[in-house]
Parts: structure tokens; C-alpha cells; sequence
């Protein structure tokens, strides 16, 4: 029992260290929306990713994932790639990081269905009362420091909020195959033959102009928000499931509020502290609920 208990509570160590990472995604992309296009940032966030991780394949001499996974792997790389950073990009052009940040507070409920509908988990009813509690908090939470109204960021960012649960969901689904860090390697790579030519030809023509904060945000984006953070995330929820590890993603709001408080100088008020405490409260819930996992498919 007790090992049980240190392994599930290493696969939410792995999914938290990922939230972190995420977290950082928001204030990142404002920085470099400082000197680049969303466009560019897009595609060159994942080529350079996609590059790493071809190097670091071609250095282990992985060998190519199984045929039944490769539907998962490129609907994953849909979500990952191209839908969550393009509209997150599009987003934080008129949204500041903390704003954007509360906003996509629910991912975890849309994780979680995508998560019924292709890994075959289920979730009991403690904890679908948990994640709509949360869910509602970081909505309401959104409204307050929005004045009530949604803009067309808003919008954005659930489509990009779409795009996240996708990858993640398909991402998901391939832990019960391949390790974490493969998974989201060779998602990388199976995008490239996209991302480098749209790298290519979105790229600035003059680079002279453009800021040391914005490298350092699309740096960020590329080797820990495209590729590091799944690392840890791919691995925790290969201990603990995707419905478990996707709660998590509640606390990923107030770790993009604190670091854009940090990075991109935004205030923190005691609203956002009593809202961080509720979400908090719904996780540790979530967290200790029980998971019922349908025998998983050989293939896709």
C-alpha cells in the first residue's frame, strides 16, 4: 500500500513540475510577442523543438514508434503544435498573461473529456464535482477581472483551450505505449516538415530590431513549454492517469500569475490569493478520488 501511495504521489510530483512549466507559457509569449508575429512564434517554437528532439532520437537510435500509435501521435501533434500555441499566440496580443492564464483554468474539465472519449478512463462522481467546482471558480474568477464581458481573446483562447485537450488527451492515450518523452519527441518531429518551411518563410526580415526579452520568451517556449514540460507531464500521468494529473492544471492559472507578475511586471490582488486557495481545495479533492480504467485498446 504504501508503495502505491509514494508512486502515485511521484506521478503528481511529475504532473505538477509539468504545470509549472506550462505555467510559464503565457508571461513567455508576451515576451516574445515583443519582437515576433503569434505566426512566427507558432511555427518556430516547434521547429526548434522539433530539431532538438530529433537530435536527442537519433543520439539514443530510438527506433520508430509502432504503426497502431502514429493517428494518436499526429492528432496529438494537431493539438500541441498547431491549435494550443497558435490561438494562445493570437490571445496574448490583446490579453495580459494573468488574464489568459485564468482562462485556460479549464483545460482540466476539457482534458478530462477528451480523456473518457479515447483513453477509457472514468472518473467517478466526486470527481466531476470537483473539476466543475474548479472549472466554475476560474471562469467566474475570469469575469471579475474581465468587467463581466468576454472579448475576442477570450475566444482565442478557447480554441486554444481545445487545442491543449486534444495533444494532451492523445498524448495520454500513447503512455500506455511509448515513454513520456517520446511521445511528445517524436510529435515534434512529425511536425517539422510543417513547422520548418512556415518557420522560413514567417520569419522576419530583420531581426536587428528585436529585443533580448523576446529570445528569451520564445527560447522558453520552444525547449520547456513545446518539449521539457511534457517530459514530466507525459511521465506523471503514466503513473496516474490522465483525469488525475489533468486536475492538476487548476493550480497552472496562479503559477502563470505569479510568474507574470514577475516577468511581465502584472499586479496580484487578494482576489487572485482567495481564488488560488478555492482551486486548491477542489484539487486536493480531485486528487484522491478513484479512477476506473476500461481495458485499454491494442490499437488505434
Amino acid at each position: 500500500m504504501s508503495s502505491l501511495v509514494s508512486r502515485q504521489s511521484l506521478g503528481l510530483s511529475l504532473g505538477f513540475l509539468g504545470v509549472v512549466i506550462f505555467g510559464g507559457t503565457l508571461p513567455a509569449t508576451r515576451l516574445a510577442l515583443t519582437g515576433f508575429d503569434p505566426y512566427f512564434i507558432t511555427a518556430s517554437r516547434s521547429a526548434i523543438a522539433g530539431l532538438c528532439a530529433l537530435t536527442l532520437l537519433v543520439i539514443l537510435r530510438r527506433p520508430l514508434p509502432p504503426k497502431h500509435t502514429w493517428l494518436s501521435l499526429v492528432l496529438g501533434t494537431l493539438g500541441v503544435v498547431v491549435g494550443f500555441p497558435l490561438f494562445m499566440a493570437m490571445a496574448m496580443q490583446t490579453l495580459p498573461a494573468a488574464h489568459g492564464g485564468v482562462v485556460l483554468g479549464i483545460l482540466p474539465i476539457a482534458t478530462a473529456i477528451v480523456a473518457v472519449l479515447v483513453t477509457h478512463e472514468r472518473p467517478g462522481l466526486a470527481y466531476w464535482i470537483a473539476a466543475l467546482v474548479g472549472a466554475v471558480l476560474v471562469i467566474v474568477f475570469a469575469l471579475r477581472h474581465g468587467g463581466g464581458g468576454v472579448a475576442i481573446g477570450d475566444l482565442f483562447l478557447l480554441l486554444a483551450v481545445a487545442g491543449g485537450a486534444l495533444g494532451y488527451g492523445f498524448s495520454g492515450r500513447l503512455t500506455a505505449f511509448m515513454p513520456g518523452w517520446e511521445i511528445i519527441s517524436w510529435s515534434m518531429v512529425i511536425a517539422l516538415p510543417l513547422t520548418l518551411p512556415a518557420t522560413w518563410l514567417l520569419m522576419p526580415s530583420d531581426f536587428s530590431g528585436v529585443p533580448l526579452n523576446a529570445w528569451l520568451g520564445l527560447a522558453y517556449a520552444a525547449l520547456f513549454s513545446q518539449w521539457i514540460g511534457f517530459f514530466a507531464w507525459n511521465a506523471g500521468i503514466s503513473i496516474c492517469g490522465l483525469s488525475k494529473v489533468s486536475q492538476l492544471q487548476l493550480l497552472q492559472p496562479f503559477v502563470t500569475i505569479a510568474l507574470a507578475a514577475l516577468v511581465n511586471r502584472e499586479a496580484i490582488d487578494l482576489d487572485t490569493i482567495l481564488f488560488a486557495a478555492a482551486v486548491v481545495a477542489t484539487v486536493a479533492i480531485s486528487a484522491r478520488t478513484r479512477i476506473r480504467v476500461a481495458p485499454p485498446l491494442t490499437q488505434t
